[in-house]
């Protein structure tokens, strides 16, 4: 990159003529080959970094490796040397803002108020900073320019700046930092007065009072009330003031030990003052170096705490996938990255496990393997507890939590099963008797058949499911039923027919009367079976008929029901509660629709 001037055609005219009268030439002298070669020579030297950057009229560096368009200046620009300036804002376009100190006051003006109507003010409100147009109060009935009172206070005129965008926004413009330091110093100083007198006045009182317990109460409370102002009197970096009883923290407290004060050898962890990290722990190797006694353990300390080292191995495990050729990666696919995981460690534990299989089939062994630790054969162990004279553990491992707070698989009262082991309609109870009470006394069998009878259930000798039959079986069943009735009607005929044959030896009328009789009784009995007939006919039929219009009203009721609204339908009016008979089941059927009818639409 090479600066070349780009000048409008009457400044290189008067460049030219001006340096035609210095050196006398006629025409301007072309560039040489050999100037352009050294010219890109330089610049690629220039790029590479060996020769000093092209400078501006500033001093300042030119990038080499910046655009040949970029850097060269448009011609009405004027640019004799090599610049930057054109691509920088200028000085005449860059707006100039009022500053965000400069305050002004909003809203109305504080003093007495005009007591009559001024010339120019608002005709509405009397106010002299604005116009009728303008005014933000309720229109009167009569303006203040007839009534000449209640003439509304003036408003603060708010002077006219070019702001930016943060200091139209500036809620602080108004704020006095001066008077609310005074008003708070106000406030604190009247604190401490009560503070004082309330003092004095207990100072009084302990004095007027002779009770030695009362006097010890009195200096528990003062005690007391010192500790927040005062935590502690000999604390390093502090300023306590026994009259105004504060406390000033200019440096850090007991609490915040640094870094570097932990462990004062300079062989220790090595601390980084200007990033204030010490990644290694400061008390290693140190008598202090349990992590129940650390208060800190090194910057270090949490990347090899949780989680971390196993992210820090599933990272791994991805970038040697990643090199055997397998695409995967944490970030953007970690379910992919944790089933290959599980199955690479599963694969690795098989082919563990059949090595040592191979290994103990061949050598042996097999018994060195399966013996019992040394802490259950030696009956110590190497852990180091430290206890206290109450019991407690003070240092070491402590004893593991109990699960229950209940005592598990305790049979009291005779009970073979643990209370809890029997539950049916939201109760608990013992499986071994069935009794819902507890701690009671066990009852056995006799428990059981006394619950069932109770819940009015069979009990388990004599409840005997009937089995599902088939259709045949069904129709079977039917027919027989239908051969009993048969047979009853039949014996009721027969019977009638024999009091009909004694009635008629007994009777002293002739054959005629006789053959009369026998002939109207078989009749009538042939009529009466008939009549049993039509009349169980004739009663079906009614039932039919009486579910057939129960079904109707039924139907009529429920549409009534759902067209009503969800709010006003009556509490408890969908719920049926008594089983459909077979009447009712039938007039179903017959008011049931059927689409599969082709004739279904024609009625």
């Amino acid at each position: 990159m090479s600066f070349q001037m780009n000048l409008p055609p009457s400044a290189v005219a008067r460049k030219f003529k001006a340096k035609k009268e210095e050196e006398g030439e006629d025409e301007p002298r072309k560039q040489s080959r050999e100037e352009w070669k050294k010219e890109r020579e330089l610049e690629e030297m220039r790029k590479a970094g060996t020769a000093p950057a092209m400078k501006d009229e500033e001093g300042k560096d030119i990038n080499p490796h910046i655009p040949q368009y970029i850097m060269q200046a448009p011609w009405y620009f004027g640019s004799e040397t090599a610049t930057l300036k054109h691509q920088r804002p200028q000085e005449e376009k860059i707006p100039e803002y009022a500053p965000l100190s400069v305050s002004y006051k909003k809203g109305l003006k504080e003093g007495p108020v005009a007591v009559k109507f001024r010339k120019g003010a608002c005709a509405n409100c009397g106010a002299l900073t604005h116009k009728k147009k303008d005014c933000l109060e309720r229109p009167r009935k009569i303006g203040a320019k007839f009534t000449g009172s209640n003439i509304a206070p003036d408003e603060h005129i708010i002077p006219v700046f070019k702001q930016s965008f943060e200091g139209k926004r500036d809620q602080w413009n108004i704020f006095d930092a001066d008077e609310h330091q005074r008003k708070v110093q106000e406030d604190y100083r009247n604190i401490e007065e009560a503070k004082r007198a309330l003092k004095e006045k207990s100072l009084e009182e302990s004095l007027m009072v002779a009770d030695s317990d009362a006097k010890d109460s009195k200096t528990e409370e003062e005690g007391e009330e010192d500790k927040y102002y005062a935590e502690e009197m000999d604390m390093p970096g502090q300023k306590f003031e026994t009259k105004q009883r504060i406390t000033v923290r200019n440096l850090r407290i007991r609490e915040d030990t640094a870094k570097y004060l932990y462990n004062l050898d300079i062989n220790s962890a090595y601390y980084d003052p200007k990033t204030r990290s010490m990644r290694e722990n400061p008390l290693k190797n140190t008598s202090k170096e349990d992590i129940t006694d650390l208060k800190f353990g090194g910057d270090n300390f949490v990347r090899y705490s949780g989680d971390s080292q196993e992210m820090a191995k599933r990272q791994l495990f991805a970038w040697e996938a990643y090199e055997r050729g397998t695409d995967i990666h944490l970030q953007a696919d970690p379910t992919k990255l944790e089933l290959l995981h599980k199955e690479f460690e599963r694969r690795k534990g098989d082919f563990k496990q059949s090595a040592k299989d191979s290994i103990l089939e061949k050598y042996g062994g097999q018994e060195h393997l399966n013996a019992p630790p040394k802490q259950l054969l030696l009956a110590q162990t190497e852990d180091y507890v430290e206890y206290s004279r109450t019991g407690s553990v003070i240092k070491g491992q402590e004893k593991a939590a109990v699960k229950s707070r209940y005592e598990e698989d305790v049979l009291n009262n005779n009970h073979t099963t643990v209370w809890g082991s029997f539950w049916r309609d939201g109760r608990w109870g013992y499986a071994c008797c069935h009794s819902f009470i507890r701690e009671s006394y066990c009852t056995g069998e006799a428990g059981k058949e006394a619950e069932q009878e109770s819940y009015l259930l069979p009990t388990a000798s004599t409840s005997q499911e009937e089995e599902p039959q088939s259709l045949l079986e069904e129709h079977k069943k039917k027919l027989k039923a239908k051969e009993k009735k048969k047979r009853r009607r039949e014996k009721r005929r027969k019977r009638k027919q024999r009091k009909q044959s004694k009635k008629k030896s007994t009777e002293s009328s002739g054959e005629s009367s006789s053959s009369s009789s026998s002939s109207s009784e078989s009749s009538s009995s042939d009529s009466s079976s008939e009549e049993e007939k039509e009349t169980e006919e004739e009663r079906k039929e009614r039932l039919i008929k009486e579910a057939l219009a129960k079904q109707k009203e039924h139907d009529r009721k429920m549409t009534q029901l759902l067209s009503m609204d969800e709010r006003k339908r009556p509490y408890n009016s969908m719920i049926e509660v008594t089983a459909p008979t077979d009447e009712e089941m039938e007039a179903f059927r017959l008011k049931q629709r059927r689409k599969e009818d082709p004739m279904a639409n024609l009625f």
